[in-house]
């Protein structure tokens, strides 16, 4: 007997007494709301996403909204999620939605992945959980469960291993008979496999005990459940040293818009220097006369490809009525109260968060 065969309806079973049905984004069948969750959840935790999702919708309610939001009000809303491409993709494809679909998203899957940001396994489960299309997905916890259960061996991050998975995904399907006969049926199927990885078959520890699938799962007969699935083992993270200037104004503090490729793509952030050279150079080259900044605690910040270390260079320019003007290449100056409402990089909130209207111009008197 197939490994395949009973597996959709033990997931299915597993789902409706034991699955998550708690989360903002379920019994919703609103491509908005089901996309959007998508996105967020890509490389995020759904503890951190639940209020950045509650916040979005509260602000920008439908895909209109979005579409006709600003790029700073996205990005401001994004912010410290990370990733900051898919907040990009997703104010194009809101723009894509409402320009070539008419306001509505496509049902099918096929039509969803010529949107900007919308892979296949997206696709898929906006498809299942909106229009119950039988179609599947492969997200991280996916692969997880699959390669235990199929006790796949190959490289999940490599070309061939992803499209074996995906042929299995596929197999592993509800039957089409069981999908006509029962629409809501892939909503409860493709929530169970998410559910499944999240919250039994974890990458560590793995509840295989309470599993559904565990009767039949390769990796838990074999005891090889800590070596599913298999990943390359990437080289460690390098420490990468950047320098901040945070030069404020009375109440006001100098930022940049970061370009779209890199770290913090299209955020305000402070001025980023490679070295504390260069930071100076700069303040020598913006201002009339010689200025010193003072040095600050270093901040580490953990990326996906690297580690960062952070060092600040504080200048309060001398009070007075007149703001120095600076070219745009230095950036431009943003009143400390508007802070709040930008899309800032979470370790320069951070920095920022003490540097109230009130604080700055105090700061800028010492």
């Amino acid at each position: 007997m197939s490994l395949s065969h009973g597996f959709a309806q033990r997931v299915i079973d597993w789902q409706a007494a034991d699955g998550r049905h708690h989360l903002p984004w379920q019994q919703s069948r609103d491509p908005y709301r089901v996309w959007l969750s998508e996105i967020m959840l890509q490389q995020t935790q759904v503890s951190t996403v639940i209020d950045y999702f509650e916040r979005f919708l509260s602000r920008l309610p439908t895909v209109a909204d979005l579409a006709q939001a600003s790029e700073e009000e996205v990005m401001a809303l994004w912010a410290g999620l990370g990733y900051y491409a898919r907040a990009r993709h997703l104010h194009a494809c809101a723009k894509a939605v409402v320009s070539q679909w008419d306001g509505q998203f496509p049902s099918a899957s096929q039509d969803l992945q010529t949107l900007p940001g919308i892979g296949p396994s997206t696709a898929g489960a906006i498809a299942a959980f909106c229009s119950g299309e039988r179609s599947a997905i492969l997200d991280g916890n996916v692969k997880r469960v699959l390669a235990r259960y199929f006790g796949i061996d190959g490289d999940i991050s490599q070309g061939a291993t992803i499209k074996q998975l995906w042929a299995l995904a596929n197999d592993c399907l509800p039957s089409p008979a069981l999908v006509c006969q029962q629409p809501k049926v892939m909503t409860s199927y493709t929530q169970g496999l998410m559910d499944l990885g999240a919250t039994l078959c974890t990458r560590r520890q793995p509840a295989c005990e309470r599993c559904p699938l565990a009767d039949h799962c390769v990796a838990h007969h074999t005891g090889r459940t800590q070596e599913l699935p298999f990943k390359r083992k990437a080289a460690e993270r390098p420490t990468r040293e950047l320098h901040l200037l945070w030069v404020t104004h009375g109440s006001q503090v100098l930022l940049q818009r970061r370009p779209d490729k890199g770290i913090w793509g299209r955020l305000w952030c402070l001025p980023v220097f490679d070295t504390a050279g260069l930071a100076q150079d700069a303040v020598d080259n913006w201002f009339a006369k010689p200025l010193a900044c003072t040095r600050m605690a270093s901040i580490g910040h953990e990326l996906t490809h690297f580690r960062l270390t952070l060092t600040p260079w504080r200048l309060a320019l001398p009070h007075g009525a007149i703001t120095p003007d600076v070219a745009d290449a230095a950036g431009q100056w943003v009143c400390g109260q508007t802070l709040a409402n930008l899309g800032l990089p979470k370790p320069i909130k951070t920095l920022l968060i003490g540097a109230t209207p009130d604080a700055l111009a105090t700061d800028a008197h010492q």
